[in-house]
This record gives C-alpha cells, sequence and structure tokens, in this order.
C-alpha cells in the first residue's frame, strides 16, 4: 500500500520510451501520485543524449513506437524505413504532448543515491538539486545502454584538441569541416557515424579492434500506400510484435540452411542483402543456434566486405571477423564499408598494433603516430547493469546494489532484485531487454509493473521483494537460455560485460524470446507472484523460498527459436 505522509507514491528515474509510459500507466490508469526524475533538459533518454552524426535506429519505424494507444499510432507518421535520432526525438515530445507528461517530469534532475528505510518502508531518493524525496515505490527507467564507456587510455587529459563520447554529443553538433579525426571503436554506433563523420572531415581515422559484420540498411522514405496500409492493419503490427521472439516485425523463416541447396542459399542471401536490414538474419531459422549453419551466413557477408572495399589491406582488416554472424549485436549501415574506399579514412587495426597512448597532439600506437585534431569514442557502454549501479543504491539492511551483484547481477524476471523492496527495473538484467525491439519489451515491462502494484494496493500488501531461491532459479534458466544459441560464444561480448574490466563475466540478457518470457511473466502474476516475497500492511510475510509452483514455459526445454538484437 501506498503511504500518503510519502512525497510520492512512486517515482521513476529516466524520461525516455519506458519512463514516459510508465508514468502514463501509473498516474493516468491507477491514479498514483507519479514522478519522473530526468537528468536531461527533455524527454527522450537514448534519443535525447545520442545526438552524435548518423544516428539512427535499426529498427523500422512502425514498430519503434508505442503500440498501446491506437490514437498514438494513427496520429503520428513516420518518413523513413529507419528512422534518424531528430525524427525519433520529435516522435518522444509529440507523445509526451500529447499524454500531457511533462508536468510530472522534474528535468536537469539527476538521481545520486536511493537507501530504502525498512521501518518506514519507503525510499529516500536523494539527487544533485540537493532535494531528498521519499516514495513507496522505486522504479529505475533508466535504460539498458545509457552508462557511457570511455576506455581508461593512458594521456586522454593530456590532448589538446576535442574529444566526445557519442552518447552525450553537444546539442549543437560538432563541425568536423577541416579537422583531422581519429574515431574509436567499431560498434554498431561506430558504423553509423564513420560514414557521416568522412563526409565534412578533413580526414578521418578509424581505430578498429573488434571486425564487425554490417548489412546495408537500404533505408527509403516511406509512402503513402506505406502509411495507409499500415494503419488499417494496427492489430495485425500488433499481434506480430509481441508474438516473434525479438519484437520485430518479422517471422524467422520455417526452413534450415540444410533444407536448400548451396545455389538456393546464396540465391537466398543475395535476396536479403538487396532487401537489407535486420531481416538477413531471419531468412533461416538455425543460425543462432547451429555454427554450420551460421557459417554460410558469416562467409557471405565476409565476401561482401571483400567485394565492396577496394584496398585489399582495409578489406582484410574489415572482414577479420572472430564470432559467428549475430552472436554480437549485428548492425545495419548506411554505406559503412564504402567509406574506406575514400581516399580520407584510414583504418588501423587495434589487434595487430594497440593503442599506447594518447599524446597532446593525437593517438600513439606501437606502429605509428596519428596527429589529430578531434577524437570520437563510439566505444558503447556499460550495459544493462551500469546504468542501475550509477543510481547509487542502497536496499534492506544497508545491502547496496553494487555489493548484491559483485559476482554479477541476480534478479527474478529482470523485475525485482533480493533485498531491494519495491524497487522494479524496467528491462534489468535477466530480462529480454537489448535482445528485442526495445519499445515492445519496455510496453511489456511497464504493463506488467503497473498490474503488480495495482495487485499490492487491493490486497493490502506493503512491501514485495524478489525471493533468493527463485532469483538463483532464473539465473540458472536464463543461462540454459542462453546457452542453447550461440549469444555465449563470444568472450569479448558485451552482452557478458566484457568490455568493462573488471565486470562480472555472466551472460546478461534473456535470449529465450519475447513470448516465452511474457508468457512466464503472465502465469507469475496469475498464480499471485510466487518467487516473490511480499508483507502486508499487518506485518504479515509470505516468501516462497520452498520452491516455485509450475510456471508456463519456465521449465520447458529451451529448443525454441533462437534469440538475437
Amino acid at each position: 500500500m501506498a503511504r500518503r505522509d510519502a512525497d510520492f507514491d512512486a517515482l521513476i528515474v529516466g524520461a525516455g520510451f519506458a519512463g514516459m509510459y510508465q508514468l502514463h500507466a501509473l498516474r493516468d490508469r491507477l491514479g498514483l501520485r507519479a514522478q519522473v526524475i530526468e537528468a536531461g533538459s527533455g524527454v527522450g533518454g537514448t534519443w535525447y543524449w545520442n545526438r552524435y552524426p548518423g544516428a539512427r535506429c535499426d529498427t523500422e519505424s512502425h514498430a519503434y513506437c508505442y503500440y498501446f494507444s491506437d490514437a498514438l499510432l494513427e496520429e503520428w507518421e513516420w518518413s523513413e524505413r529507419y528512422p534518424a535520432q531528430p525524427e525519433i526525438l520529435r516522435y518522444l515530445n509529440f507523445a509526451a504532448d500529447r499524454l500531457d507528461l511533462r508536468r510530472d517530469i522534474r528535468f536537469d534532475t539527476r538521481v545520486t543515491g536511493a537507501r530504502y528505510d525498512t521501518e518506514a518502508n519507503l525510499w529516500h531518493v536523494e539527487t544533485d538539486t540537493g532535494e531528498t524525496l521519499s516514495t513507496t515505490w522505486l522504479i529505475a527507467a533508466v535504460g539498458c545502454l545509457s552508462a557511457a564507456n570511455i576506455p581508461d587510455i593512458p594521456g586522454l587529459e593530456r590532448f589538446e584538441g576535442a574529444w566526445y563520447h557519442t552518447s552525450d554529443w553537444p546539442e549543437g553538433g560538432v563541425d568536423f569541416t577541416g579537422k583531422r579525426v581519429g574515431q574509436i571503436g567499431t560498434g554498431s554506433t561506430g558504423i553509423q557515424t564513420a560514414p557521416a563523420i568522412a563526409e565534412t572531415a578533413a580526414h578521418l581515422t578509424v581505430f578498429q579492434r573488434t571486425a564487425n559484420y554490417s548489412v546495408p540498411a537500404r533505408n527509403r522514405p516511406l509512402d503513402e500506400d506505406f502509411t495507409q496500409a499500415f494503419r488499417e492493419n494496427i492489430p495485425h503490427y500488433r499481434d506480430l510484435l509481441r508474438s516473434t521472439p525479438n519484437g520485430h516485425p518479422f517471422r524467422l523463416a520455417d526452413r534450415k540452411v540444410a533444407d536448400v541447396t548451396e545455389e538456393e542459399r546464396r540465391k537466398i542471401y543475395e535476396e536479403a542483402w538487396a532487401k537489407g536490414g535486420l531481416q538477413f538474419r531471419a531468412v533461416f531459422k538455425d543460425l543462432g543456434v547451429d555454427r554450420e549453419a551460421n557459417a554460410t551466413a558469416s562467409d557471405f557477408i565476409k565476401a561482401k566486405i571483400r567485394e565492396t572495399v577496394t584496398d585489399p589491406r582495409k578489406a582484410n582488416i574489415l572482414a577479420n571477423i572472430d564470432h559467428p554472424y549475430g552472436a554480437k549485436r549485428p548492425p545495419i549501415d548506411t554505406h559503412y564499408f564504402e567509406t574506406f574506399n575514400r581516399a580520407d579514412v584510414d583504418l588501423v587495426d587495434l589487434r595487430a598494433t594497440p593503442i599506447v597512448e594518447i599524446t597532446a597532439t593525437g593517438i600513439r600506437t606501437t606502429e605509428a603516430t596519428y596527429d589529430l585534431d578531434v577524437i570520437v569514442f563510439a566505444t558503447g557502454f556499460d550495459a544493462i547493469t551500469g546504468p542501475l549501479l550509477k543510481l547509487n543504491i542502497t536496499g534492506a539492511g544497508g545491502l547496496t546494489l553494487a555489493e548484491a551483484w559483485q559476482a554479477g547481477p541476480r534478479s527474478f524476471l529482470g523485475l525485482q532484485v533480493p533485498g531491494f523492496p519495491n524497487l522494479f527495473t524496467i528491462t534489468g538484467p535477466g530480462s529480454p531487454s537489448v535482445l528485442t525491439n526495445m519499445p515492445v519489451a519496455i510496453e511489456q515491462h511497464v504493463e506488467w509493473i503497473a498490474g503488480c502494484i495495482a495487485w499490492m494496493r487491493e490486497n493490502a500488501i506493503a512491501a514485495m521483494e524478489a525471493d533468493e531461491d527463485a532469483a538463483e532459479a532464473w539465473g540458472r534458466h536464463v543461462n540454459d537460455a542462453a546457452n542453447a544459441t550461440l549469444l555465449p560464444t563470444v568472450p569479448h561480448s558485451w552482452y557478458l560485460g566484457a568490455n568493462i574490466p573488471g565486470k562480472p563475466r555472466v551472460f546478461i540478457p534473456y535470449a529465450g524470446g519475447l513470448p516465452r518470457y511474457r508468457a512466464i511473466c503472465e502465469d507469475v502474476a496469475a498464480q499471485g507472484y510466487p518467487g516473490f516475497r511480499t508483507k502486508d500492511t499487518a506485518g504479515k510475510t509470505r516468501a516462497t523460498s520452498n520452491g516455485l509452483p509450475p510456471i508456463r514455459g519456465f521449465t520447458a526445454p529451451l529448443e525454441a527459436e533462437p534469440q538475437a538484437v
């Protein structure tokens, strides 16, 4: 039950897709006193901060939006197949206005700490404005990719030029005209930004540690016929997104690589390459689970890289990919490989010649020194757990979240953590999160959390937290789901936290697919939330540490469709 003497019934951290919808669900559907705390000056979350050149979504626009409201779907019109950052930000501002959310969002306010008061059953949330706010429920909607990873390279403080991380880009942009630019990182972000930087820079040097696959996006404007057909078939698209493993608007083909001849396979890949986009990985259903099948796709893309890049040295570096296709995040691009055919773009293989230091005037590797005016870090994030740990959360008995996760994150369903009553995490570790089209996963989480809070109020439940045994069981299930795929086979994947020195090597997201995950969550709610410890307003506790009742899909064999981004 909410405490009326608290400042709020619910505080939500973050005003992106997740925080905005959670505010709407709690305030407008349940009538709670809810408020969002947002570090930025506006809504948007990821799309507020990631303004780097070339920033674009790799999910098709008609799928990358809220589906809880037909009105929002009918009133907004996307302009491109893959929307760019400015258009997504305009969309989120449209949604905020349409739902009248801004009046309950505290902008330019960063959470610096949160402490659970067991006696009062309240969270005390501290901010950088000097305020401490109390709330019954604390909901972290901080996003999975919001804690920047700036590599610890000696000498950065000595660099006399300008440097930027793509996730914290200046609002007014950066003028690269006439500048010598060094870009470190060739993941999804680096693949997007390199072609855009090369358009205006005097010279671009890309420093690559890990070669990556990428498939052409084949982006294009959307015509009126598509828009009209979409509006006439909204229920179809909603059902499609909610029933596919990754929440995308396409299904895996019902065939394996071995089902077709080599000639047929080549034709299928060529057609998928010409169509472009993430659907390339859906042409065979065993690419994510069978190494030999995957090798056919991997070899095809590597051959395309060599065909595209005319300089054999650059082509060899770019095609020297050491992991199965889709086992890391599979980017899509607009003329990424073509960019390396420019005379003013160079490529450095950091596997062969690592960076030694950043000097006052550039970057020195073991082989050469590169004079630079600007350094761009496209080095990704401390994913999923990093943004949560940055909140400095302390739960019951003085246990910090950092201590609880010292050996790796533990949760039940990615929604709650043992020892942290009334704290909910949207797309937290152990949920499908980054392996999905995020708005679809977010909507499921927001609605489950809102339903859980409604149940707590109806049943006079004062506090609720994940049970230790349930979290252990869920952790085993998450591992089993990952091990049914090729995803854990990449030792340097950020899915395992391998991009952050000292971070525990644990496969973080849930790879069992959204439909299975949704069914498990629905069963848990239908059975009165087994797997969670509760305390009612009279002080009576209920624990489920003696074992979970049967939950649909929880213990079923994990041989279902493979999961990937």
